[in-house]
C-alpha cells in the first residue's frame, strides 16, 4: 500500500486499533466484527499447499564484473534467475544478508505500547482528517468498506529533508534510518541489472526516478485473528509504486501471491529481503515484468510483523512504456500516466477491491 499525498475526510469517530479488537475477541467465540468480514470459506479460492518457489538472488554475483570466465558465468546465472522470477512469477526475488535483529525488536516495542502512547503518532489530524503518515488504520472511505485486520505506521523516509520526525517514534528512528540506507543500496544495485535484462541503457530506470523520487516505510502489525477464514490482514492488491523492499516476519508466514488463479504462500525465511515489483515497473517494461497481486492472511494464534519500503518515481513525472520496447510487433499496452495521479487512485480502487493497474491499460 502506498501514499495519496493528501489529507482526506474520514469518519468523525476514528476506528479502534485492530490490536484492541483482537484482545477483546480472543477466546470470545468464533466471530469477528462485521466490518472486517471480507470472505467466506466456501467463496474463497484458498492457497495451494505448495509454497511459492521464490528464488534467492545474490546481488554480489549478479553485479560481478565479467573479468573472468567464472565471474561471467556467475553473473549470467544470477541474471537468468532474476529474469525467470520477474517474467514468470513477476515478483519476489530474494536477497540475503539483511538481518531482522534490532528492527524487529523496535517494531514490537512500538506496537506493544499502550494506545495513548501510539496515538501520539496518529494519522488523524484533529481526530477527523486522514493523512497518510502516522499510526492507525488505512483510509476509511465509506461505512460499508471492508477493513483489514492490521494496524500500521506509515512514514515518509525520502527525500530526507521531507521527513516529519514528529511522527517517528523514538524507538524506531535509528533502525529505520539504517534500514532505509541498506535497502536503498540494494535498490540502486538492482535497477541497472533490471534495465540490462530489457536491453535498455543501464541507467534507464535510475534516470526515470528523477530528483524528487520519494520513499515511504510501512510497519505492519497483524494481531491474532479468531477467524482467519473471514478476515484479511491486507486485501488482494498490487503495489502502485516502482519497487518495494520487504522484511517479512522471520517465523510467521501470511504473505501470499496470486498465480494462474491460485494463491501461493511466500515462505518466511530469516535474513532475506523480499523484492517486489510495482505497477510503475510493469508500465515502463510494457508488461514484460509483472506487478504481482498479493495479500496477507491472518493467523489465529500468532501475531505477525513486517516492514516494507515503497520506492516511487518523482510524483510530478509521467511514465509510459520504454520506447525501445515498442515496435509493430509489440504495441504499447499502457497509457502515459502521471505518477501523482496514478498513485492517488490506489486507495479508491483498493477500498473497492479493484486493481488500479486496470486504469492504465490500453
Amino acid at each position: 500500500m502506498e501514499r495519496t499525498g493528501e489529507e482526506e475526510q474520514v469518519r468523525p469517530v476514528p476506528l479502534r486499533p485492530v490490536q484492541e479488537l483482537a484482545g477483546r475477541h480472543r477466546g470470545a467465540g468464533d466471530d469477528v466484527p462485521a466490518r472486517y468480514v471480507a470472505r467466506r470459506a466456501h467463496d474463497d479460492a484458498e492457497a495451494t499447499a505448495a509454497a511459492a518457489p521464490v528464488p534467492v538472488i545474490d546481488l554480489g554475483r549478479l553485479c560481478q564484473p565479467a573479468t573472468t570466465a567464472s565471474g561471467e558465468g556467475s553473473a549470467a546465472a544470477e541474471a537468468a534467475r532474476l529474469r525467470s522470477a520477474l517474467q514468470s512469477w513477476g515478483h519476489q526475488p530474494r536477497h540475503r544478508g539483511v538481518s531482522h535483529g534490532r528492527r524487529d525488536e523496535a517494531s514490537r516495542e512500538f506496537f506493544r505500547q499502550p494506545l495513548e502512547e501510539k496515538q501520539k503518532h496518529t494519522n488523524l489530524v484533529d481526530g477527523r482528517h486522514f493523512q497518510l503518515e502516522g499510526y492507525g488504520n488505512d483510509r476509511v472511505a465509506s461505512d460499508d468498506q471492508v477493513l483489514d485486520w492490521c494496524d500500521r505506521l506509515y512514514l515518509k523516509v525520502e527525500p530526507q529533508e521531507e521527513r516529519n520526525l514528529a511522527l517517528w517514534p523514538t524507538c524506531l528512528r535509528d533502525v529505520l534510518h539504517e534500514f532505509t540506507e541498506k535497502c536503498t543500496r540494494v535498490k540502486d544495485r538492482l535497477l541497472p541489472e533490471m534495465a540490462k535484462l530489457l536491453e535498455l541503457d543501464d541507467y534507464y530506470f535510475v534516470n526515470q526516478f528523477g530528483d524528487k523520487a520519494d520513499t515511504h516505510a510501512r510497519f505492519n502489525y497483524y494481531p491474532p485473528c479468531p477467524r482467519p477464514d473471514l478476515a484479511f490482514g491486507l486485501k488482494p492488491h498490487s503495489d502502485a509504486t516502482f519497487i518495494s523492499l520487504l522484511m517479512v516476519d522471520s517465523s510467521v508466514g501470511g504473505l501470499q501471491v496470486l498465480r494462474d488463479g491460485a494463491w501461493y504462500d511466500v515462505p518466511a525465511r530469516p535474513h532475506t529481503l523480499l523484492i517486489n515489483l510495482g505497477d510503475q515497473m510493469e508500465i515502463m517494461s510494457n508488461g514484460i515484468f509483472k506487478s504481482p497481486v498479493h495479500r496477507v492472511v491472518t493467523n489465529a494464534e500468532k501475531e505477525r510483523l513486517s516492514v516494507v519500503l515503497f520506492y516511487s518515481v518523482d510524483p510530478e513525472r509521467e511514465i509510459q512504456p520504454a520506447g525501445k520496447l515498442i515496435d509493430e510487433n509489440h504495441p504499447p499496452l499502457y497509457k502515459k500516466v502521471k505518477v501523482k495521479e496514478y498513485v492517488a487512485g490506489l486507495y479508491e480502487h483498493f477500498s473497492q477491491g479493484k486493481m488500479v493497474i486496470e486504469t492504465a491499460k490500453i
